[in-house]
Formats: structure tokens, sequence, C-alpha cells
């Protein structure tokens, strides 16, 4: 069999791994000078005031909704399409995810179904970039103003993008960005909130390092918890973000060879582009159109691994999740779009380092596997 091609890969180089040994080196590995050169570098790429290093984009978004005053009886909308953290968040805070179905076009969340979804409980809107996409993040920040709704962008995905000259990152209250090793750039796990807003950052400050407000190690002014983010993590995150251009750079050069060569096949639906948006890739995922159904796209996926290529199903339905359905009693056909989409994305390899042969080798396989999926058995009678 060919060598096998990874779904993701993180694109550590050099500097990086000469910034986590020095930083093994030195006398501090925890909530020292690393993390706070990190947070400034993040809080200059969001286009912010201020950044707070946590353990993941999950307890980022736990930190931000609890910072903001979000809690029990409260509702929150969000999409459905999405990685679950972006609604386990919300369940973390005691309050309700509100499920608003997805823009075709884009995949974020429906704007003309928002206000629909609006009750006298609804507090906040936990809005997602998804796959890096910043489509209608300005009109959704605008909608959260005039409906006096806390915003909190999930960007978890975005790192790097913009739209128009705003940077992923920069709307609403706070911006959560996730530092997974799938990311555009990573800390092996890691996250951060960006904010423009002091006390708000403080808040986060505090819990992330469990509830502590000054400098007493054994002072706790209110619940916190232990979400901080290591010193050898910063490390490899500001090398990374030191190296920012070039990755993002690389990861357009595969998004782009992929369109190129993908672009004439009348199965696919390719990722939307907009002119006056910089999406910042974070996976490159194609949908299958309306002569496939969910089980072939999962046959296609099962050749596609056979021949040693990653590939996987994002996102399945949040609101179809065994938990979500006995919790909230939610079921099939209540987000119809959403439904449609997932039953047909399938997610290829992507990563910055990939060449062109391997592009061309997914692209290959795939295509073959289209049309054999469609091939139908000639009867004999």
């Amino acid at each position: 069999m060919a060598t096998s091609i990874p779904l993701s890969m993180p694109d550590i180089s050099p500097r990086e791994i000469e910034a986590v040994v020095d930083a093994l080196q030195s006398n501090t590995l925890s909530i020292g000078p690393r993390i706070e050169q990190f947070e400034q570098q993040c809080a200059q790429v969001a286009g912010r005031r201020y950044a707070v290093g946590v353990s993941s984009g999950t307890a980022g978004l736990h930190c931000a909704l609890m910072a903001a005053g979000i809690g029990e009886g409260d509702e929150v909308i969000t999409t459905p399409f999405s990685f679950v953290a972006s609604a386990n968040c919300i369940l973390f805070v005691g309050a309700k995810p509100v499920f608003v179905d997805i823009d075709p076009r884009n995949l974020n969340i429906d704007l003309g179904k928002i206000e629909g979804a609006i009750t006298p409980k609804t507090r906040a809107i936990v809005a997602v970039e998804t796959f890096g996409h910043p489509g209608g993040m300005v009109e959704l920040e605008q909608l959260a103003h005039q409906q006096r709704l806390t915003l909190i962008e999930d960007c978890c995905e975005g790192f790097g993008g913009r739209i128009d000259r705003r940077p992923i990152g920069s709307f609403g209250l706070a911006g959560v960005f996730g530092f997974h090793p799938n990311k555009q750039i990573t800390t092996g796990e890691g996250g951060m909130i960006v904010t423009d807003d002091e006390a708000f950052a403080d808040s986060c400050r505090a819990l992330r390092n469990q509830g502590r407000e000054g400098t007493a190690w054994l002072s706790h002014q209110r619940l916190g918890y232990n979400y901080r983010l290591g010193e050898l993590n910063a490390a490899l995150g500001s090398a990374q973000v030191s190296r920012l251009d070039e990755i993002l750079e690389n990861r357009r050069r595969v998004a782009n060879t992929y369109m190129r060569r993908l672009m004439a096949n009348r199965y696919l639906i390719l990722p939307t582009l907009d002119e006056h948006e910089l999406v910042s890739w974070f996976v490159f995922v194609v949908r299958l159109n309306d002569l496939f159904a969910a089980a072939d796209r999962d046959r296609i996926m099962d050749g596609l691994r056979d021949e040693g290529i990653g590939c996987n199903n994002y996102f399945p339905p949040i609101h179809l999740q065994p938990y979500m359905i006995e919790r909230f009693g939610y079921a099939e056909g209540m987000l119809p779009v959403t439904e449609y989409v997932s039953a047909r994305t399938i997610a290829l390899p992507f990563f910055s380092q990939m060449t062109e042969h391997q592009i061309a080798r997914v692209c290959d396989t795939l295509e073959k596997l289209l049309e054999k999926t469609l091939i139908k058995p000639t009867s004999r009678f």
C-alpha cells in the first residue's frame, strides 16, 4: 500500500523545538514570561487589547460565558454544525443551547433565522466561524447589539483570518481561539480568550487560575478552575505565531491547489469564497451533491481510508448527539439544512506541508470513488 496521508499534521520547525527546549531549561514552567508574550502576540493578531491564555478552546469558551454572567435559566443561541465544545460550554454554565439552522453557503449560523429563536430568556449568542470562514460576522455583531445580547465569538477554527479589515477574533465581547494540533497553529493543547474589556479579561484570568485574583497563592476570591496554559505550551505557541504568515500562506497554497483540481468535478460542492473575506483555512471540506446519500458518503470515506487517505465527516449535527436528544428531545428533521449538509461532508487531508503529489493522489482517489459509487448494477432481465 502507498504511504498513508494523514487528515492533519502540525507544522513544527526547528524554531519551535528550540523555544520549547529553552523553556524547559528555564526556572519557570508555569505562569511566567512566555505566557505573557504569547498573550500579547495573540491580542495583536486579533486586534484586541487583552488576551488570556487557557488550557483549551473549550476552557476559554467556558470562562468567557462565566465571565459574561451567563448561567442557570439562560438561553444561548448557537449553531448545531460545529464541534460539540461550542454547545457543551453553554451546558457547563447551566444554560440551554438553542440551535439555529445554518446558511448552506458559508455553513455558519443563518442570520435570517436568529430573531425567531430569541425569547425573554435569551442572553447570548455563541457564534462559530465554521472551518475558519468569517461570513456573516459583521451582521451578526450588529444583530446582537440591536437585541442587547452578548456575543461570544467561537473563533477556534479561524486564527489569522479577516473579513474586510476586521480580524477574526475582534467581534463581540470576546473571541476564543483553539490551538489543538489540527489547528492553524498549535500549542499542543491550549486556547486563548481575546477581548477589549479589562474587567472581563481580569475575570477570565481569575477563573483560569482557581479563582485567584491577587498574588496570594492560597487566597481564592471565587470559584475557579485549573485552566492555565503552561510555559512549554506558550513557548511553542509564541514560536508558531512568529511563523504565522508562512504557515497561513502554505495552507492557502494547499487549499487553492485543491480548488483548482476539483472545481470542475460535477459531483462536488467546494468551499465558498468571497473577495472581502480572508479565510483562515482550518480544514478542507467538500460536500457531495444531491445524487449522493449519507450511506454513499460513508462508503466513499471507507474507500479513502482503505487507500491510506485520512478523512472524516465534519461535522455530525450537535442536536442529534445522543446526550442532546436525551436531554432536550431533539429529533431528526428539526434542523434540515444542517442535517442535509452534514450527511454529505468529507474533510480531506489538509496540512501546510502537503505536497502537490499528495493532493493529486487524494483527488484522483476521491474522483474514482465518486464514479464507482454512482455506478448502478445492470439488471440481467
